[in-house]
């Protein structure tokens, strides 16, 4: 059941565990990675290319050097901003806010989601082709055996209300 009340969900998101704090990390893939990967979307990881899509600093790209799970914000590299006292810090940013635009693949486990990601998708594609194929087939042409199973029903039916 999904939890309505905004109180809850505020609640729910800062309470979060970190497994489920990674899930909220996703970020759209560019549309070149989404047809060489077959998928839509993927948690933010450090080493990552991204491109930001909201804010003052729209457009820039550059590396996540950091994920700050606790507060739901990363760091790219190049997004700085400078302090009254001369020295620059990053800025974070939502991960909501930026496009994946190049995966860090390091990480054989990171590799083993993007395979059942894709292979998912595909075979979803694949079933739901048959499924349209075996409907269309279905609707054209009857086979022999269903055409004698509906007289009969009908015969039945008649010798049925006939009788009584």
């Amino acid at each position: 059941m999904k939890i309505t009340s905004p109180r809850r969900q505020r609640k729910s998101l800062y309470q979060a565990p970190l497994h489920e704090r990674y899930r909220r990390f996703s970020a759209p893939l560019t549309p070149e990675l989404k047809t060489s990967h077959n998928t839509n979307s993927l948690p933010v990881r450090r080493g990552d290319t991204v491109r930001i899509l909201r804010g003052d600093r729209k457009g820039l790209e550059g590396k996540v050097i950091e994920v700050d799970r606790k507060n739901y914000r990363i760091f790219v590299e190049g997004v700085t901003r400078e302090k009254v006292d001369g020295t620059s810090i990053p800025v974070p940013i939502h991960p909501s806010k930026v496009m994946i635009a190049s995966l860090n693949l390091d990480d054989k486990w990171r590799r083993e989601i993007l395979k059942r990601k894709g292979v998912g998708e595909r075979e979803k594609v694949a079933e739901e082709t048959k499924v349209t194929e075996e409907k269309i087939v279905k609707e054209t042409k009857p086979s022999p055996t269903q055409r004698k199973k509906r007289r009969r029903k009908k015969v039945e039916k008649s010798g049925e209300t006939g009788g009584a």
